[in-house]
C-alpha cells in the first residue's frame, strides 16, 4: 500500500511538467497513472479499467481548468488513500495521522473558491464512479443471461420465473397461477428531499453513461470522438454548480416521475411481462394470449402529500394530476399511432372481423373527417386505419373533445382488444400478440393517469378542521372558516375532480399520518362528506391508516378492529372484495426508539396485523414507508420482502421510493428491469410454503433474542437522546442547518422552526445529517450495547444464519458501518465541545462494529461481498477528502460564523452545500 501511495505522490509532483515532454505518449502515461491509483482495491478488471479511464479524463479536464487544482487533487488523493489503507490498523500515532494532517494543511491553504472547485472535482469523479459500477452491473447481467441456454427449462436470471417454478413445485400449477394473477408490485414515488443531485447533473450523467456503453463497439477515429464527447460532458459537469438555483415547486417535482416514465418505465415494464412469457410459453410466446398479468402499479405522493408541506395545495394537486394525464395520453397516442402504422396487413391476406367492422362504423359516425384521412393512407388496411383513428381519439381525450374522447382507459383497452381479436381470427397472431399486446400492457399499467396519486395529511389537521367547522358552520355561515380548513375541504373536491377526469384509480387513496385511533379514520370520511353539497359527488376513497410511532404500531390491531366497523369502511370493503390497505412508517419509529427496536417492533406489528387480517377475512395490503437509508428501513427490497412475516405480503408489495433511490433503481432500463423482476419474484416467492415456514419458525425460535435486543438497544438509544443538551449538540456537530438550506425538495426539513426538539425534526434530515458526519448513527446506535448485554455470540451467529429478518438487518447495518469513518467522526463530534456525548457515540460505534463483524465473521465491513465491499472501500478515499473539506468549513462556521461578513458566510455555506452533494454522490444512500 505504501508503495502505491508513494507512486501517487510522485505522480502529483509531475503535474507541472508539460504533457508533451513526458517519455511515454500522453494518454498512455496518464492511463497508467490512473490504473496505479485505482489498483489498491481488488475489483474486477473491467470495472477497474473504466474507473482508471474516468480518473484520467477528470485529471485532464482539471489540468485544462487549473493545473494547481489538479496538483492538489492528486496530493489529497494520495493522502486519503494513505488514511484509508490504515483505517483498520492500530489506533495509535501512525503515518495515516500524518497524512490527515497533510490533507488538512493542504485544504486550509486553499481559498474558498478553490475549495469549491476541488469539491466539484471529487464529486464529478463520484458520479463517474457510479456510472462505472452501473455499467459493470449491466454488462455482468448481460453476460449471465447470455450464458443461459435458450433450451433451458427455467431462466435462473429472472427471479419471477424462478419463483413461479418453485410455487409450481410446492403448490401445483393451478395454485401457482392463482398466486401469479394476484401479484402486485406497487412502488410509490415521493418527493422526500434526499436526492442531493440536481436535474441538470442527471442529464449529463445519462449522456456519459451512454457514451461509456457504446465505447466497447468503437475503434480508431470513432473511439477518439467518443472520448472527445466524454471530455466535453465531464468538463461541463465540473463547471456546473451541483446546487440548484432554487427549490423545486411540487409541480416541478412531478418531472421526476415523468422523466423515469419516459426514459425507463414505459418501454421497460412490458418487457418484464414479455420476458416471463418467453420462458413460460416458449415458442408460443407472442402468438397466444399472455400469461403474465400487468402487475406493476406505480403510485405517487408528488403534488399530493401535504403532511407538513404548505406548498402542496388542492390547486397544485389538480395541476400535477393534469400534467400526468396529458403526458401519458400523449405518449399512448404516439405509441398507438406507431403500432397502427405498422399494421399494413391488407384485406386479401388478413380478413377483418365483423366486430372490427362495427368498431370502424362507430368511428365513422363519430368523425367522418378523421376516418376519411385514416382511410386515405390505409386503403384496404382496416386494422391500420382503425388504430390511427384510435390515436386521434386519444388526442381528443387530451383536449376533452366530447364527441371523440375516450371515457376511460378501459374503453380504450376494449377497442384494442377488438383489433387484437380480429387479427387473431385472421391468423395474424404475431401481430395480435406482438406490439399490440405491448400497448395493451402499457395501458393496463399506466392507464390515463400515469401514476396513482395518493393524498396524505396529518390526523391533527383533520381534527382541527372538524372543530373549526363545528364552531363556524359547514360553509362558514357562523363566522369565517380557517384557511387550513377551507384547504382541507378543497382537497376532497380536488380528488373528486381528478377522479372525474382521470378515473377513480387516479386518486382514491387518502393516507392519515400519525393514525392513533378509529376516530382519525372517521374524521376523513366525515370531512369528505362535508366538502360536497350532494352525497353523490363525494369521491370514492380508500382511507389508509399510517402507524409510525412505536406505541401506535403496538396498538395497530386494536385500532384496525374498530376501523373495519365504521359504516363507510364496511361499504368500501364490500366494493373491493374486502381489500384493506394499512401503511407502516419506518422513519419516526426508528428516530424515536432506535433502529434495532423499530425493526423488531415493525416485524411484530406486521405479524399481528397479518394474523388479524386472516381472522377477519381481510385481503390485506401493507404499505411500507421505507427510505433509501438503513435508518429509514432501506436496503435491498427483495431481501426485505422475503424476511416479512407469514401473510403480511400476500402477493402484494407496496413501498415508497424516494430521492436518490428513484434514480438508482429506475434510472437505467436494464437495472430497473432487474430490480422489478427481483422484487416481483420475491413478492411471489414469499407465498411459498417453504418460505412461510422458515420465517414463522425462525421468528418463534428467536423471540427471546428479539425481546432482549429490543429492550437493551432501546434503553441505550434513549439514554443518548435524553442526555441534557443532545439536540443542540446534534445540530452543531452535523450540517443539519446547512442541509435545510439545500434546494432539493419543496417540503421543509422541519415541521416547525428550529431544532429545539427531535419531535419537530423530520427523520430525513436526522439521518442525512448523521451520514454526512460519517457517523451513520441512525442506522446502528444501540445494537452494540444490546449484543454486549445479551452476550451469546453463538446464538447471535445462529440467528444470523437462520432468521431472514436478522440476516437482513445485520447486513444492512454492516453496509452502514462500512461508510463510517472514526477519524472523521471524531472531527465532526469535536465541533460540539461535549466530550461526554462524543465518547458515547464513538464507544457505541466501536462496540457495534466489533459485534457485527463477530456475527458475520468478516475481517472488515463487507469483506465477504465480492463487489460491494471493494467498491465502497475504493470510494472512501475520495469521500474522505470532501468530508475533511466539509468539517473544516463547518468549524469556521461554528467558531467564527457571527464574525464573517454576509458575503464570506454565503461562500462558506455554498462550499458546505457542494460537499454535501459530493458526499451524497459518494455514499449514495443518504436519506
Amino acid at each position: 500500500m505504501e508503495g502505491v501511495v508513494t507512486q501517487i505522490r510522485q505522480h502529483a509532483e509531475q503535474v507541472s511538467v508539460p504533457v508533451e515532454r513526458r517519455g511515454a505518449s500522453a494518454p498512455d502515461a496518464e492511463q497508467d497513472a490512473a490504473r496505479r491509483t485505482v489498483s489498491v482495491v481488488s475489483v474486477p478488471d473491467d470495472l477497474k479499467e473504466n474507473l482508471a479511464l474516468f480518473l484520467r479524463l477528470v485529471r485532464k479536464v482539471l489540468t485544462e481548468y487549473d493545473p494547481s487544482i489538479r496538483a492538489t487533487f492528486d496530493r489529497l488523493l494520495a493522502d486519503s488513500f494513505d488514511v484509508s489503507a490504515r483505517r483498520d490498523e492500530e489506533t495509535g500515532p501512525s503515518a495515516s495521522d500524518e497524512s490527515v494532517r497533510d490533507a488538512i494543511s493542504a485544504l486550509e491553504s486553499l481559498d474558498v473558491e478553490s475549495s469549491v472547485m476541488l469539491t466539484r472535482a471529487f464529486a464529478t469523479f463520484f458520479h463517474l464512479a457510479n456510472i462505472c459500477e452501473e455499467n459493470y452491473r449491466v454488462s455482468t447481467l448481460r453476460k449471465r443471461e447470455g450464458a443461459v441456454p435458450v433450451t433451458a427449462d427455467i431462466d435462473p436470471i429472472n427471479d419471477i420465473t424462478v419463483a413461479y417454478r418453485r410455487l409450481v413445485d410446492e403448490c401445483g400449477r393451478g395454485k401457482a397461477l392463482a398466486l401469479l394473477n394476484r401479484l402486485e408490485f406497487h412502488p410509490v414515488f415521493t418527493a422526500h428531499p434526499t436526492e442531493a443531485r440536481r436535474k441538470a447533473v442527471e442529464g449529463k450523467i445519462r449522456r456519459i453513461s451512454a457514451l461509456l456503453e457504446e465505447r466497447t463497439l468503437l475503434a480508431g477515429a470513432a473511439l477518439r470522438e467518443n472520448e472527445r464527447k466524454m471530455l466535453q460532458e465531464i468538463d461541463a459537469l465540473l463547471r456546473t454548480s451541483p446546487i440548484a438555483i432554487k427549490k423545486p415547486t411540487p409541480v416541478e417535482e412531478a418531472d421526476t416521475v415523468i422523466d423515469i416514465f419516459d426514459n425507463t418505465l414505459f418501454d421497460m415494464i412490458p418487457e418484464v411481462y414479455r420476458r416471463f412469457d418467453d420462458w413460460e410459453l416458449g415458442e408460443k410466446a407472442g402468438t397466444v394470449s399472455p400469461i403474465c398479468p400487468a402487475f406493476f402499479h406505480p403510485g405517487s405522493w408528488i403534488g399530493s402529500d401535504r403532511d407538513g408541506n404548505p406548498y402542496v395545495t388542492a390547486r397544485v394537486s389538480r395541476k400535477v394530476a393534469e400534467k400526468y394525464r396529458v403526458h401519458v395520453l400523449e405518449t399512448l397516442a404516439d405509441a398507438t399511432h406507431a403500432v397502427g402504422r405498422n399494421l399494413t396487413l391488407d384485406a386479401a391476406s388478413t380478413k377483418r372481423s365483423d366486430e372490427l367492422l362495427n368498431l370502424w362504423s362507430h368511428q365513422v359516425e363519430m368523425s367522418e373527417a378523421i376516418t376519411a384521412r385514416a382511410q386515405e393512407v390505409s386503403a384496404s388496411e382496416l386494422h391500420r386505419a382503425t388504430m390511427i383513428v384510435m390515436a386521434q381519439r386519444l388526442r381528443a381525450t387530451i383536449t376533452r373533445t366530447a364527441d371523440l374522447m375516450y371515457r376511460d382507459a378501459d374503453a380504450f383497452i376494449e377497442d384494442l382488444r377488438v383489433v387484437q381479436r380480429s387479427l387473431e381470427r385472421a391468423g395474424a397472431v404475431r401481430s395480435a400478440y406482438g406490439p399490440l399486446q405491448k400497448l395493451i400492457w402499457q395501458v393496463q399499467t399506466f392507464g390515463f393517469h400515469l401514476v396513482e396519486m395518493e393524498f396524505r395529511q396529518h390526523s391533527l389537521v383533520h381534527t382541527r378542521a372538524l372543530d373549526d367547522i363545528r364552531e363556524h358552520g359547514r360553509w362558514g355561515e357562523r363566522g369565517e372558516l380557517d384557511p387550513m380548513t377551507r384547504e382541507v375541504l378543497d382537497t376532497f373536491r380536488a380528488i373528486g375532480s381528478i377522479q372525474k377526469r382521470n378515473g377513480v384509480k387516479a386518486a382514491r387513496r387518502y393516507i392519515i399520518s400519525f393514525t392513533q385511533s378509529v376516530q382519525n379514520v372517521a374524521d376523513v370520511y366525515e370531512l369528505a362528506r362535508l366538502a360536497f353539497a350532494h352525497e353523490e359527488d363525494v369521491p370514492t376513497l380508500d382511507v389508509i391508516p399510517l402507524f409510525e410511532q412505536i406505541e401506535d404500531l403496538e396498538n395497530a390491531v386494536e385500532t384496525l378492529d374498530g376501523i373495519i366497523r365504521l359504516d363507510a369502511v364496511q361499504r368500501r370493503l364490500r366494493q373491493t372484495g374486502r381489500r384493506l390497505e394499512v401503511m407502516l412508517g419506518y422513519s419516526d419509529s426508528s428516530k424515536d426508539e432506535g433502529p434495532t427496536a423499530a425493526t423488531l417492533v415493525l416485524h411484530t406489528a406486521q405479524a399481528n396485523i397479518a394474523a388479524w387480517a386472516e381472522e377477519n377475512n381481510i385481503d390485506l395490503v401493507l404499505m411500507h414507508g421505507r427510505g433509501g437509508a438503513v435508518g429509514r428501513g432501506g436496503g435491498p427490497a427483495n431481501r426485505a420482502v422475503l424476511s416479512q412475516p407469514k401473510g403480511s405480503v400476500n402477493c402484494h408489495f407496496k413501498l415508497t421510493e424516494q430521492g436518490e433511490v428513484i434514480f438508482a433503481r429506475y434510472g437505467n432500463p436494464t437495472l430497473a428491469l432487474r430490480h422489478v423482476e427481483s422484487v416481483a419474484g420475491a413478492t411471489l416467492l414469499q407465498s411459498a410454503p417453504s418460505i412461510e415456514y422458515v420465517t414463522t419458525e425462525s421468528t418463534a425460535k428467536y423471540a427471546d433474542l428479539a425481546a432482549a435486543l429490543d429492550k437493551a438497544s432501546r434503553a441505550c438509544y434513549l439514554d443518548l437522546l435524553n442526555t441534557d443538551g443532545f439536540v443542540s449538540w446534534f445540530g452543531t456537530v452535523t450540517p443539519l442547518s446547512e442541509i435545510g438550506l439545500m434546494p432539493i425538495g419543496s417540503r421543509p426539513a422541519k415541521r416547525g422552526l428550529g431544532a429545539s426538539s427531535l419531535d419537530d425534526l423530520r427523520t430525513i434530515p436526522w439521518i442525512f445529517s448523521w451520514s454526512q458526519a460519517r457517523v451513520n448513527l441512525a442506522a446502528w446506535y444501540g445494537l452494540g450495547t444490546a449484543c454486549e448485554s445479551y452476550g451469546r455470540i453463538d446464538r447471535l451467529r445462529e440467528a444470523y444464519a437462520e432468521w431472514p429478518l436478522f440476516t437482513t438487518f445485520i447486513d444492512n447495518i454492516e453496509m452502514s458501518l462500512a461508510k463510517t469513518d472514526e477519524r472523521l467522526a471524531k472531527m465532526y463530534l469535536a465541533l460540539g465541545e461535549r466530550e461526554d456525548l462524543a465518547r458515547k457515540v464513538l464507544d457505541e460505534m466501536a462496540l457495534t462494529r466489533s459485534w457485527v463483524l463477530s456475527i458475520t465473521g468478516n475481517e472488515w465491513p463487507l469483506s465477504s461481498r465480492r463487489i460491494l465491499g471493494p467498491v465502497i472501500r475504493l470510494r472512501l478515499p475520495f469521500v474522505n477528502v470532501l468530508s475533511l473539506t466539509q468539517v473544516l468549513a463547518l468549524k469556521v462556521m461554528r467558531e467564527r460564523g457571527d464574525k464573517l461578513t454576509p458575503e464570506e458566510r454565503e461562500r462558506f455555506i455554498y462550499l458546505i452545500l457542494c460537499t454535501v452533494s459530493g458526499v451524497s454522490a459518494g455514499l449514495q444512500n443518504t436519506g
